[in-house]
């Protein structure tokens, strides 16, 4: 099972603020839905809680520390941690899963990804969210896409 980073990222690797993404793009948003529609997504509790609802087309995974938290809607599952999400996946055959957010679920996933497709917009701007710092001895520049307003790099772990 290929486990992929995928995230957005300013020039100066933020990519959330006040509880969401800083900018609007609708480029990025399709390329998003393009590329997950149909494999299960992986994220934080805040980060679901930004979307307000599960993304439709995808299982929904979302970590939480809280145990007993829970959410009423349909195609979504909560684990405590992201070893239990991957076990999960795992044991249904998934061919890939895509980890979206937020920054701790990144720090975590870094170690564990095998891809990473990341939109460098062409902006900076103000956050509280950041990705972490990508190691560029684990990590090669497999292709690129570029677009108005981002480029999207694809890194294979060495």
């Amino acid at each position: 099972m290929e486990k992929v980073i995928i995230v957005a990222v300013a020039k100066n690797f933020v990519i959330g603020k006040d509880g969401g993404i800083p900018w609007h793009s609708k480029e990025d948003f399709k390329h998003f839905k393009n590329t997950t529609l149909g494999y299960p997504i992986i994220m934080g509790r805040k980060t679901f809680e930004s979307l307000g609802k599960p993304l439709k087309g995808r299982l929904n995974i979302v970590i939480t520390r809280n145990e007993k938290l829970q959410f009423d809607f349909d195609g979504l599952m909560v684990f405590n941690n992201l070893k239990k999400a991957y076990d999960y996946c795992s044991s249904q055959n998934f061919e890939k899963i895509f980890i979206i957010g937020g920054s701790e679920i990144y720090r975590e996933a870094l170690s564990d990804a095998d891809t990473m497709i990341i939109s460098h917009m062409k902006l900076e701007v103000e956050g509280d969210k950041y990705f972490p710092e990508i190691d560029t001895n684990q990590w090669k520049i497999i292709s690129e896409e570029r677009f108005d307003e981002f480029n999207i790099l694809r890194y294979k772990r060495n």
